[in-house]
């Protein structure tokens, strides 16, 4: 037997009360590494109530109480208080069991339960896996922060939610944090440009700083600077989320540097992403060894067996998705597309930009660089943008010319010329209230846009210059205020793009119409208050279409989403037939929005850039539309990722509707919990202001609202929370809680009215859900009313004493893998060697049963208690011996699912000897190799290895008192 495999004695789990330096804790995770066990634990005894500690057996002296050697102390509280609200608290702090599928959380939040969203949590909490790993590869507007929120939660009620990390786009984050928060009660500190440096004042320079917060939000383009790297390298995550995770694939770039170092220091990993893909194998193949090295063999190849575990898709129009959203999401209205007439100037442009730069006689344009197929069209597609950006594209390229000391040679000299003329057409159009300028003006007027209307809508346009001159222009077109038109693009500061997308959601907000760049393509939700879009430049990208419209067509739009677009139409028979390939580009994304839910495999590009090089050779006259563009058909008959997704998408027979817990509680609701706890911490007064040993605690139940003033030791907590909401809310001076669903759906409903607080999207109340930290905090504070090593015992209308206990089964990590109550009765309390063990299934008994039902009375001390001290040890063994079947069968099916991982394991190392044998790719294997080795030292270490029994609770009795 080798040291590692030498049994060790020491038992501690999840829920165990320890003792280090004299005071007592409770173990919140345990862990046995090489180095011995360490503990995560929080301050039981007063001098390190609500106090976080880790712990190591190799440098402190740890005493876990012998749950045997429990002592029993009678409950003299009023109708049983303190044992109530002690048992309630435990059965909250103890984990749930990861194994066990069962949803504990996710549906008791502000968030809708639906089936398909329900499915992508049954995968990612899969027992198969050795750790939760997904790829929510949803299509657009299906709701993957909702997926994403419910997951994290269920993880924290099984203890693997401790640290959490999130890395997603910039003008995202306060979105995400807000979502996170208001619906599903998980607190995220926002790191964006203000918040770190923030946090670099407190620390010094040396400092980790992502060990300041246990749970962050951070932009990716923050995160990839190589001066996180060395903090990264030595952080581990319990979970890291990684949105628009399709920007990862590309080896040797920055995101996936950071990938790497993320993906095997954290044990739950969940990628998002509705392009999870770039057509490339290998790139999709990366993606997968970051959820799991195994699921690729050693030479790249995978199949859809070794992916369905880790992946799960669908779009708008799958059967199970269609049939649940209804009329939370509309159907797209039948599309708008407009062919505008120039005006005459405009004509004029479009004519000198067709002869001369893009279609000469000559077959050569003015243009004297090198890449001369290319800036025509540029120079074309800024006049179809706006004279603004047509006037811009001219300057910077007159600007280069003459930074250069130019123009030298007769090319210089003869291209300066044309951009001359192109100048002095293009800025008369700049004094013509017709074209395309006019169109949308007529357009928005058509939808409603004006003075006293509430309208609203999103124009896209993707020059900055397009943006500065329609806001410009549009109010005073429109007869608005300057306010009511807002502008979003990638040169504001993250603070203030997130500015504008809040103000956008308000019902109260001034935006009427917010000009926007692609900046707001991905991820930004903008179909609170709007749900029509306008296509002001046509993208030359399926995708940025899709991506485009998919702001206002998503997940909980209730107006049918209407996608307007606008194209100039010149009378030049040739550079209007180019721009006819702009409205098949319209056209095909509203039939594979239907079909597939996925337009970027219809030309297979799989990248904005890709697909706008292929459009410009169509444009060019290199190519036809036809060449690029695929049916519906062939991409499900091909061979590519294509018809891959596309036939994962037809045949997905996974989904679960996952079962959901019953209630297992002492309380009816939280709120009784947590008013208990006040009245209980605060001597019965917890109503008093402070100065009087209260916290304000006032409940309104005609409203549903409760409030109080959050103690010092609350406060600390509270600390912790979204920053804005903490500012704005004023919550360390007076927190609101909305007290049920339904008050909480109304207060976030009054938020987006600009009803939140300060008129912002926070909500006034915040939805005391269940993992609420207010419902953590007064959890520790009742866990401190017993002393070392105690039980209350109470009394009940059971034939004999009667011991409660629970079994839990632990792997190496401490985490709990199996959970088991029973109850031991005594018929002959003089006769302590003979008990009966009932296992049970839950804990409802006690409200029926026993002293703790609604409504009983105290009627004083027990007598005696000395004599059942004797049964607490006899209970203790023989519940052991009764649950051991229980948890040997849990300990069975754990085994069986690390033996089938192990097998993976062995596949992929079996090709990758044959893979360094005949190609030579040593490094390549070797450095995987690694990567698999660690993973199964993971494997190991999950693995079932300890069984622990405590008592929780004698019940005496009435008779016998």
């Amino acid at each position: 037997m080798t040291v590692a495999e030498q049994p060790d004695t020491f038992e501690v789990a999840p829920g165990s009360i320890v003792v280090v330096r004299d005071e007592e804790w409770l173990v919140t995770s345990a862990e046995q590494g090489s180095d011995g066990w360490l503990l995560r634990v929080r301050g039981l005894s007063e001098l390190v109530a609500d106090t976080t500690a880790t712990f190591y057996r190799s440098l402190d002296d740890i005493e876990v109480l012998d749950p045997a050697k429990a002592h029993i102390v009678p409950d003299g509280s009023s109708g049983y208080r303190d044992s109530r609200l002690w048992l309630e608290s435990l059965m909250r702090k103890t984990p749930f069991p990861y194994g066990d599928q069962t949803l504990t959380v996710a549906t008791r939040m502000l968030a809708d339960s639906l089936g398909y969203q329900r499915a992508a949590v049954a995968k990612a909490l899969d027992p198969q896996h050795i750790r939760p790993r997904i790829l929510l590869a949803d299509a657009v507007g299906l709701g993957k922060t909702l997926e994403i929120g419910m997951i994290l939660s269920e993880l924290v009620r099984r203890g693997r939610g401790e640290r959490i990390l999130i890395v997603t786009p910039r003008h995202v984050l306060e979105q995400m944090q807000h979502e996170l928060w208001c619906r599903f009660a998980l607190p995220f500190v926002r790191l964006d440009s203000a918040g770190i440096q923030k946090v670099r004042q407190k620390l010094p320079a040396t400092r980790n700083p992502f060990t300041y917060y246990k749970r962050a939000i951070i932009s990716i383009d923050t995160l990839k600077s190589p001066r996180y790297k060395a903090h990264l390298e030595r952080q581990h995550w319990d979970a890291v989320v990684i949105d628009e995770s399709h920007n990862l694939t590309n080896v040797g770039t920055q995101n996936n540097e950071l990938a790497r170092i993320l993906a095997p220091n954290t044990e739950a990993l969940i990628l998002a992403s509705a392009t999870p893909h770039n057509g490339n194998d290998e790139s999709f193949a990366e993606l997968l060894r970051l959820l799991d090295p195994t699921a690729v063999a050693a030479d790249d190849s995978f199949t859809k067996e070794d992916v369905r575990s880790l992946l799960i898709r669908r779009h708008r129009h799958h059967p199970e998705v269609a049939a649940e959203v209804g009329s939370d999401w509309a159907e797209r209205a039948e599309p708008v597309h407009r062919l505008i007439t120039p005006s005459p100037v405009e004509e004029l442009v479009a004519q000198e930009l067709s002869q001369v730069w893009l279609h000469p006689e000559s077959g050569r344009s003015p243009y004297s660089g090198e890449t001369k197929a290319l800036f025509p069209w540029t120079l074309a597609k800024a006049f179809l943008s706006s004279p603004a950006a047509l006037r811009e594209s001219i300057n910077q390229r007159r600007n280069t010319l003459r930074d250069k000391g130019g123009p030298h040679g007769p090319e210089q000299r003869t291209e300066l010329e044309a951009l001359n003329t192109l100048a002095d057409l293009n800025d008369k159009a700049f004094t013509e209230s017709a074209g395309k300028q006019q169109a949308l003006i007529d357009r928005l007027r058509e939808i409603g846009i004006g003075p006293k209307s509430s309208t609203r809508a999103v124009v896209f346009a993707e020059r900055v210059a397009t943006l500065k001159w329609l806001t410009d222009l549009l109010p005073i077109a429109l007869g608005l205020k300057p306010d009511a038109v807002a502008m979003l693009h990638g040169g504001l500061s993250d603070t203030e793009q997130q500015k504008i997308v809040d103000s956008f959601k308000l019902e109260t907000s001034p935006i009427r119409v917010l000009v926007t760049g692609d900046v707001a393509s991905e991820g930004v939700n903008l179909h609170a208050q709007c749900h029509h879009l306008i296509h002001y430049d046509i993208p030359w990208s399926l995708i940025r279409i899709e991506q485009r419209n998919g702001r206002v067509d998503r997940y909980g739009q209730k107006h049918p989403p209407v996608i307007s677009s606008l194209i100039l139409q010149p009378s030049d028979p040739e550079f209007s037939g180019d721009l006819r390939v702009l409205s098949r580009l319209l056209e095909r994304e509203n039939q594979a929005h239907d079909a597939l839910g996925d337009v970027a495999s219809l030309m297979g590009k799989h990248s904005v850039a890709a697909e706008e090089s292929a459009i410009r050779d169509v444009l060019a006259r290199k190519s036809s539309l036809e060449d690029h563009l695929r049916t519906i058909e062939e991409v499900a008959e091909g061979d590519d990722l294509d018809a891959f997704f596309a036939d994962f998408d037809l045949t997905e027979d996974d989904p679960v509707d996952l079962p959901e817990e019953p209630r297992h509680s002492l309380y009816a609701d939280d709120i009784g919990f947590l008013d208990e706890a006040f009245r209980a911490a605060f001597h019965d007064v917890p109503h008093a202001d402070p100065a009087a040993g209260g916290v304000g605690w006032t409940r309104h139940t005609n409203h549903g609202i409760a409030e109080l003033i959050p103690p010092r030791d609350l406060k600390q907590r509270l600390g912790q929370l979204p920053q804005n909401y903490l500012s704005q809310g004023r919550v360390l001076e007076r927190l609101l809680l909305a007290t049920s669903t339904a008050v909480g759906n109304a207060q976030l409903r009054a938020a987006r009215e600009g009803k939140g607080v300060n008129e912002t999207t926070w909500p006034e109340a915040h939805f005391l859900g269940p993992l609420h930290p207010v419902l953590d905090w007064a959890s520790d504070r009742a866990l401190s009313a017993l002393g070392r090593n105690q039980i209350f015992a109470i009394r009940g209308e059971v034939e004999a004493v009667t011991v409660l206990l629970m079994g839990t089964l632990m792997n190496r990590r401490g985490q709990l893998v199996s959970r088991v109550f029973s109850t031991a009765e005594f018929p002959n309390p003089e006769n302590p060697a003979f008990c009966l063990v009932e296992p049970i299934e839950n804990l409802n008994f006690l409200t029926t049963d026993t002293g703790l039902r609604p409504g009983t009375s105290n009627p004083g001390p027990l007598r005696d208690l000395e004599q059942l001290q004797p049964l607490v040890p006899v209970a203790v063994r023989e519940a052991a011996q009764s649950m051991k079947v229980v948890l040997d069968a849990q300990t069975t099916n754990a085994q069986e699912r690390l033996a089938a991982w192990r097998r993976r394991a062995d596949r992929w190392h079996t090709g990758a000897e044959q893979l360094e044998l005949f190609s030579g790719s040593r490094k390549k294997v070797e450095k995987l190799s690694q990567r698999i080795l660690e993973e199964q030292r993971l494997a190991e270490s999950l693995a079932p290895t300890q069984q622990l029994v405590r008592p929780l609770l004698v019940i005496v009795p009435e008779k016998d008192q």
